[in-house]
């Protein structure tokens, strides 16, 4: 059993390694928070977000489809390679998508999909980065109307704002792990090998560990290539984005940080102006997430057709 877990426990690393971005990349490339601190406090807020709050996102993903156990490490598999894939290409994209495509995949080939949780699923992919848009635009408003009327001077300005980037952003990788780690384990409570105690554990642990091994890469382009922040900016887009997703948590529907996060940045782009927005890398970005759930889909076909040639007409 433990050995078919490993394909969720690569999806969790890959989920952290290309996630963490959406809670500390702005605030690390906005230069407020050093990488160090970030990557320790998202592992541990991510874990505590997956413990505590990650029972209902993993109810609703693992009822999308019946799964057998091996076809839970296919779905897994299919889905950790398209993330790692769109990491190597330091692309924030949904981790969300990526397993829900893999798992679409293979409900096709067992022709059993619940298409009304389905649809509930990806209706909030849509609504996500509005949301976080829209949440933003609020947010930017409300904080910076408070801090105007803050009588402090540069230095006690900048401990301030390093301190809400930090609080933020540990806010920001819990919504992470309560929303997410139904990516990365759902499909082997969906498939009756694990209980979700369990579940939420191993995805938070792997999570985690994706965060302070390898998420460096797509920090650098949060934050930094879409649209160049400044420290309140960054605290606005992370607050906005560990809202939106907190709000899905609730709902029991995994969405993607990714998308929230972008949405977000592109609503203090709204509020700033929207010729400070990167038009050719968010276009890049959207391109892959309209690719993302398409890839692990026919990944997953692909890869059980390989495993199981019967498949194939001789």
């Amino acid at each position: 059993m433990m050995i078919s877990l490993i394909s969720g426990i690569f999806l969790g690393w890959s989920l952290g390694a290309n996630d963490a971005s959406n809670a500390f990349g702005t605030a690390v490339t906005s230069k407020m928070v050093q990488f160090k601190t970030a990557a320790i406090l998202g592992a541990a807020c991510v874990l505590a977000g997956a413990l505590l709050e990650g029972r209902s996102g993993i109810e609703t993903l693992s009822g999308l489809t019946q799964l057998t156990l091996h076809q839970a490490v296919v779905t897994s598999i299919s889905a950790a390679v398209t993330v790692t894939l769109m990491t190597v290409l330091a692309l924030p994209v949904s981790t969300s998508q990526a397993v829900v495509g893999a798992i679409l995949g293979m409900g096709l080939l067992n022709r059993q999909v619940n298409f009304a949780g389905l649809g509930k699923v990806v209706i909030c992919w849509f609504g996500t980065p509005i949301g976080a848009a829209l949440i933003a635009v609020l947010v930017y408003k409300t904080l910076a109307a408070g801090y105007n009327r803050l009588n402090i001077n540069l230095f006690e300005s900048d401990i301030l704002l390093r301190l809400s980037l930090v609080g933020a952003g540990s806010y920001g990788a819990y919504a992470i792990g309560a929303n997410n780690v139904a990516n990365v384990t759902g499909v082997f409570v969906g498939a009756g090998k694990i209980d979700v105690l369990s579940a939420t554990l191993i995805g938070g642990l792997s999570i985690a560990l994706g965060i302070v091994t390898f998420s460096r890469p797509v920090m650098e382009t949060v934050g930094k290539k879409v649209i160049r922040l400044d420290a309140f900016s960054a605290l606005v887009v992370v607050l906005a984005e560990a809202l939106t997703l907190h709000f899905y948590t609730f709902i029991g529907v995994p969405v993607s940080s990714s998308q929230a996060v972008v949405g977000a940045i592109l609503g203090v782009g709204i509020v700033k102006g929207i010729n400070t927005v990167s038009r050719r890398q968010l276009l890049n970005i959207l391109t892959a997430w309209f690719l993302t759930p398409v890839t692990a889909g026919v990944a997953a076909i692909a890869l059980e057709f390989v495993i199981h040639l019967e498949y194939i007409p001789g």
